[in-house]
């Protein structure tokens, strides 16, 4: 199905799209072709169910009509037939049944069981019970039906949220509301009544649900709460119209009102212990400045209005843990006066709203403790991370807008935050209670936090980051020494973001002084605190054995790589940072100068990473700590990034002072892998086998390299001495692993040849030669086909000249290669098509496309025709002599097919031959002249009588085959 939505999608495309569109639409098609096999697997997956249940359902059915006896096990006697006494009553045709698979188990004899058609008064006594079981059987192999059964119970639970109380008593009161409200409405556009009297109507009735809520309160709760919550929101509304929308209602009159009514509300919702009352109570009340409105001089009422409310929020947390109250008023209180600061606030409202600030903050820090110290749980008292986080967040961030304008405002609102939630964890800590530990450690959290948030509202961005790394690692220690998580935590925390800080904030390094200046500190500052905490975590660091101290200590352990590997970057980073110092610039015009040139930076930057790598494997293995030994793994990628970064500078590697550093960096390299290796033991392949690979790969790269500062020397950069350069090196590289690496292939062991080919002698002769071959291959096929071959300043010698010598060459180390493979003790994975055809049709390939290639550089060189496709096939002279060239080149393959006894060269001149006829017919008889055709048809003729003499016929089908005879 998705294979011809496919292709509909592709047709589809192609007609609306174009050409071009294809591809889109097969992708989507496919999609949709996924979408409609996984539509149908669900249907017929829930028709097989439908089909198993009614299977179930009509073989349970005869087992509750049947005899009592049926209900009796089988057992393998004869003494289950009924009596011989007893009259058996007439047969019955029995219900037609689905034939049971050949696999399912043989039903139990049931010829004496009496089955009688149902009637309509044994319909319930059959039917009720096979519902039940087919209910009741739960079919593991479907999860259709799984899916749909949780889709069930999901609904279940969704409508019973939904629905759930006294459903009809809510609808009832919201459409009494809506009634009075259209009531109200048709009154007042009539002109009915006055409209004091509406109003004060509209608020009696709201009086009287009020009071007839109250007065059930005991004989039905749930009723009567719902009347008191419409009847506070009656009132409210009354004394909102009353003052807003009509003016009846003098402002202060209609507040004190308000909040009259909020407070009632309140008490009534704690005297009969419901939150939902309280709820609407408090949105009311908080609703009263936005409804009312109004213009003041100073927000002194509205603070103190707003602290009022706060505060019976928070003495009902001395005895409720109302968790939804408590963020009710939070998030309204700061929500509002963030919208009044942003909208309203002025300098001469500073101290006003300062002490409302400290104020509300306060309340809801000690309501979230209220709540802690009120709700016990099984780990200890709950906290609630939104009252506890949420002040210290909002109250920062306004705070930090009134002292905008301030020096050092922000920084000492950080300390005096800090301060504050130290003194509650010290007080929360000297009680000493258990249940309670997870909140002081927040709130100790919460304070070394706004401490350390004081260093960089101090201080500018480098210097902060490195006191927080500094601050991260003490963290760390000290929860290490004290067995505390949560210390740990927040280090490894502090010294992350203090890394993201200081990578955001590098630049270049400007300084006089060398070592001592930002550039190179500052990442040191960063590296040695991440690195004293990873050597911090190489062992299991104690805890309190709690859910969370457990969960946390098993992540924990898995950071130690991970910050050694941080810090070992940063230690990078700071060596880079010297090594690329510039001075300052010494006039206003000027620019900084680096201290080194760019090739000296480039080949600082790889010593310096080389050097700190083996001081890192060096410590590593005198502390025995694993880890410290992994950034060794990863020399040899500075190796190439310093090879690369010499030839974008256009620096060779014999260049002087460069050869010097090339053979201290490859010593040092070689040193790293052989230590590596050594603790490998003889382990093969993986990524040890890779670096070695690359190592060959590398030398490839330089020996090309020299290469080519030779021909830069000799000034041959238009000639083909420099078009064979990659293709030289590739074989050059080639033939060493063929003859240096290669006689390790037929050893059953590799013990004897010493390191590096014991034990990765592989490695050189498969894994590092198998792209050079390619690339070898790829090399000599274009160097054969492009090359012109201008050997300046020699002249032009077919056979013996750059382009033929490097293809002739790669050709021989191609053969080599693949005759040291095939005589290995065990063929690598991969190697399997090597004895095969393949690679003898490749190099018949390679070698026809060179020969014709020697003719057609022969001709422009030696009859002056242009070095095109179109002026060389054009050419009588050319096309004459490859008719020749390539009957000959049958006449050869035949001769070697009868000398070798081999039918497929036989077969392959036979058919190259009837190529020459065909090209004699089409080409040469239609574009040639007169003596270019006589040359080429006569040419021909006698080399094919020639054939026709020698070998007439293939060699006899007996003959031994081809591959015997390799």
């Amino acid at each position: 199905m998705i294979l011809w939505a496919a292709i509909a999608g592709m047709l589809v495309a192609m007609a609306a799209i174009g050409p071009f569109g294809f591809i889109l639409g097969g992708v989507v098609g496919a999609m949709m072709g996924v979408w409609l096999r996984s539509i149908m697997a669900a249907e017929v997956a829930r028709e097989v169910s439908r089909h198993i249940a009614g299977l179930e359902f009509t073989t349970a059915a005869p087992a509750q009509v049947s005899h009592p006896a049926a209900a009796q096990p089988y057992t393998p006697q004869e003494d289950w037939l009924p009596p011989a006494e007893e009259e058996a009553p007439p047969p019955v045709a029995e219900p037609s049944l689905p034939a049971a698979p050949e696999s399912a188990p043989s039903p139990q004899p049931t010829a004496s069981v009496p089955v009688t058609a149902p009637t309509e008064d044994l319909e319930p006594a059959w039917r009720e019970p096979a519902i039940a079981k087919a209910d009741s059987y739960h079919y593991t192999a479907n999860s259709y039906a799984d899916q749909r059964a949780d889709q069930a119970d999901l609904f279940d639970k969704a409508r019973g949220w939904l629905l759930g109380g006294n459903t009809i008593v809510r609808v009832g009161l919201v459409v009494l509301f809506v009634g009075l409200s259209f009531l109200a409405r048709l009154a007042i556009n009539a002109g009915l009544f006055p409209l004091e009297a509406r109003l004060a109507s509209v608020g009696a009735a709201g009086a009287a649900l009020l009071a007839l809520g109250f007065r059930k309160r005991i004989e039905r709760p749930a009723f009567g709460l719902s009347l008191q919550g419409t009847g506070v929101a009656v009132l409210y509304l009354t004394v909102f119209a009353s003052s807003r929308l009509y003016e009846l209602l003098p402002l202060g009159a209609a507040f004190g009102f308000m909040i009259l009514f909020a407070a009632l509300g309140c008490a009534l919702a704690v005297m009969q212990n419901s939150l939902a009352m309280a709820l609407c109570s408090f949105i009311g009340g908080f609703a009263v400045p936005i409804l009312l409105g109004g213009e003041s001089p100073t927000p002194l009422p509205l603070f103190t209005y707003y602290t009022v409310l706060n505060l019976a929020i928070l003495v009902i947390a001395w005895k409720k843990s109302w968790r939804p109250l408590n963020l009710l008023g939070f998030f309204v209180t700061f929500g509002l006066a963030t919208v009044w600061g942003m909208t309203s606030y002025s300098d001469q409202h500073y101290m006003v709203t300062q002490v409302f600030l400290v104020v509300s903050i306060a309340i809801y820090l000690a309501t979230a403790l209220l709540y802690a110290h009120n709700t016990p749980g099984s780990l200890g008292n709950a906290v609630d991370s939104t009252l506890l986080f949420g002040p210290a967040l909002a109250g920062f961030g306004l705070q930090v807008g009134l002292v905008d304008d301030l020096e050092f405002g922000s920084a000492f609102s950080a300390l005096a935050f800090g301060a504050a939630y130290l003194g509650i964890a010290t007080f929360t800590l000297r009680k000493r209670q258990e249940e309670m530990r997870l909140l002081s450690e927040c709130v100790l959290a919460i304070g070394v936090g706004f401490v350390t948030l004081a260093v960089p509202l101090a201080l500018d961005a480098k210097w902060t980051s490195a006191a927080w790394a500094l601050e991260g690692a003490g963290a760390f220690w000290v929860g290490a020494r004290q067995a505390r998580w949560m210390p740990r935590a927040f280090g490894l925390l502090l010294q992350l973001v203090a890394a993201f800080i200081l990578t955001a904030t590098l630049e270049l390094n400007v300084s006089a002084i060398p070592i001592a200046n930002n550039g190179f500190v500052g990442p040191l500052l960063i590296a040695l605190p991440m690195l004293f905490s990873a050597w911090q975590l190489r062992r299991e660091l104690p805890h309190s054995g709690s859910t969370m101290a457990q969960g946390y200590a098993g992540n924990e352990r898995m950071l130690e790589k991970l910050w050694f590997l941080i810090g070992f970057a940063f230690a990078a980073i700071a060596l880079v940072q010297e090594v690329t110092r510039s001075l300052p610039a010494t006039t206003s015009e000027s620019y900084p100068q680096p201290v080194l040139t760019e090739y000296g930076q480039a080949f600082g930057v790889m010593l310096a990473l080389l050097g700190l790598m083996t001081l890192s494997d060096w410590l590593g293995r005198r502390a025995n700590w694993t880890v410290a030994s992994m950034p060794a793994r990863l020399s040899l990628f500075v190796l190439w990034a310093g090879f690369l970064a010499s030839l974008v500078l256009e620096r060779h590697v014999l260049y002087l002072p460069d050869v010097a550093v090339w053979v201290v960096a490859i010593v040092i390299h070689g040193l790293l892998v052989r230590r590596r290796d050594r603790d490998k033991g003889d382990e093969q392949g993986g990524f040890a086998g890779f670096i070695h690979m690359g190592g060959a790969w590398l030398l490839t790269a330089m020996l090309a390299d020299s290469l080519d500062l030779g021909i830069d020397q000799a000034q041959l950069w238009d000639t083909s001495w420099a078009g064979v350069i990659p293709l030289v090196g590739c074989t050059a590289v080639l033939a060493l692993l063929t003859r240096w690496a290669g006689r390790a292939a037929p050893l059953p062991d590799t013990k004897a040849l010493g390191w590096p080919l014991h034990p990765h002698a592989r490695a050189y002769w498969w894994g590092a030669a198998v792209p050079l071959v390619v690339l070898a291959y790829g090399g000599a096929l274009a160097a054969a086909i492009v090359a012109e071959g201008l050997t300046d300043p020699l002249p032009y010698v077919p056979l013996i000249n750059p382009v033929d010598l490097s293809v002739a060459l790669a050709l021989a180390s191609l053969i080599a290669w693949r005759r040291m493979v095939l005589g290995a003790k065990r063929l690598p994975i991969g190697a399997e098509v090597l004895p095969g055809k393949a690679p003898l049709v490749l190099g018949a390939a390679l070698g026809f496309v060179w020969i014709n290639m020697i003719w057609l550089r022969s001709a422009h060189h030696y009859l002056d025709i242009a070095w095109d496709s179109a002026s060389l096939l054009a050419s009588p002279a050319v096309q004459t002599g490859l008719s020749i060239l390539w009957t000959l080149m049958a006449m050869a393959l035949m001769l070697f097919a009868k000398r070798r006894a081999l039918r497929l060269p036989w077969l392959t001149g036979a058919i190259l031959l009837g190529v020459v006829v065909v090209k004699l017919l089409l080409v040469d008889m239609s574009t040639a002249q007169s003596w270019a055709r006589i040359v080429a048809f006569i040419g021909v003729g006698v080399l094919m009588l020639a054939i026709g003499y020698f070998v007439p016929l293939p060699p006899h089908p007996d003959s031994p085959d081809e591959d015997d005879k390799r």
